[in-house]
């Protein structure tokens, strides 16, 4: 059976036997080979997490994946990242419906915009188009021209909610358009 000592070997930490066992046990498991894929696997995610669209690239037609996606350059067609963030940076320019968990304009969009979370309009973006999401944000300086449809999470279209939001909706466009 394994006893503790009370003297530390040269280097090593005090003592402590909740310490001791999971960082035992731990280096046990890391040191064969699940190890391995572990940081390669973080290394992916880190990087993976968002995929960018540069400055110089122009993209025609339909963009859809299962990560976030930073546009600083140009789209036409349509965006469907459902579950994701879409980014439109500063330079960026679309022309295309966006599907996404969140969307964050930076720049110029013009086109729907479908967000299951919430949609953020930065003070430098532009846009032109229909917001349905759950939240809704616009800074000063930004530019909004279009309807914002605000719907639970799970609310859909048609039904008696939908037309309980409708007055909302003309207010709001009342309110915001420019």
């Amino acid at each position: 059976m394994w006893k503790p000592t009370t003297q530390p070997t040269p280097g090593a930490k005090p003592f402590t036997p909740e310490a001791e066992r999971p960082a035992a046990t731990t280096t046990t498991s890391t040191a064969s080979e699940p190890s391995a894929p572990a940081a390669p696997r973080t290394a992916v995610a880190s990087s993976a997490e968002q995929a960018t669209i540069g400055k110089s690239l122009v993209i025609k037609g339909e963009v859809t994946g299962s990560e976030s996606l930073y546009i600083d350059g140009r789209v036409e067609g349509s965006i469907n990242l459902a579950g994701n963030r879409v980014t439109i940076g500063r330079n960026g320019v679309v022309a295309a419906n966006i599907n996404a968990r969140e969307i964050v304009v930076l720049g110029k969009v013009r086109g729907n915009l479908t967000a299951s979370d919430r949609v953020d309009i930065r003070n430098d973006g532009s846009l032109t188009g229909d917001v349905i999401a759950a939240r809704i944000s616009i800074e000063d300086g930004a530019f909004f021209k279009g309807g914002i449809d605000i719907r639970k999470p799970g609310q859909k279209a048609n039904g008696s909610d939908a037309k309980e939001v409708e007055p909302a909706v003309a207010v709001a466009r009342a309110g915001v358009s420019n």
